[in-house]
């Protein structure tokens, strides 16, 4: 039985890593915020808008909750799942965490790059959305780092690079 658990900072490829890790391991793999948007019918950023950040993470729970008992799966995180409650200590105890750590330079240009418009970093250009990645991160990383392996990448640009991470990550994954 394995089970691991992909934390990190939004942006940081933890879907992309998760889909090939999954695959590597010859396992499943969910994505943490795609199956409470399946269960609610609505994207996270509509059951923000509507319930607030709150109610979000106590629904994030639940949902964390439930897919720690599936066996054999890599669990791709929001980028917030660790930081509330009691998720890092439940993800720890139920299986392998893994940071996929980048500088917040790098955070920054993936998210403007990215076709996904993220609501809490909506507006935000240059050195502004620098700033708050690197404000934000430092409040994030004293949970992403109760993780069992810190992995850190530079990029994620091109598939050598994802596939360069995978075998890095089951490396370590495969040394515990």
């Amino acid at each position: 039985m394995i089970r691991i658990y992909l934390i990190g900072y939004m942006g940081v490829g933890k879907t992309t890593v998760g889909k090939k890790l999954a695959k590597f391991f010859g396992i499943n793999f969910i994505d943490l915020d795609k199956f409470i948007e399946s269960k609610y019918h609505k994207t996270v950023p509509e059951i923000f808008a509507e319930r607030g950040e709150k109610e979000f993470r106590l629904i994030e729970q639940k949902a964390l909750l439930q897919v720690s008992e599936i066996e054999d799966v890599v669990i791709s995180t929001g980028g917030g799942a660790p930081c509330f409650f009691d998720n890092m200590q439940l993800m720890n105890q139920t299986g392998i965490t893994v940071y996929i750590q980048a500088e917040p330079e790098e955070l920054a240009a993936r998210l403007r790059a990215s076709k996904n418009v993220r609501p809490i970093v909506a507006g935000k250009t240059g050195d502004e959305l620098l700033t708050f990645i690197t404000a934000h991160l430092r409040e994030r990383e004293v949970f992403y780092n109760r993780a069992t392996i810190v992995f850190k990448t530079d990029r994620l640009i091109t598939k050598e690079h994802v596939h360069v991470t995978v075998e890095g990550i089951a490396k370590q994954i495969s040394n515990i």
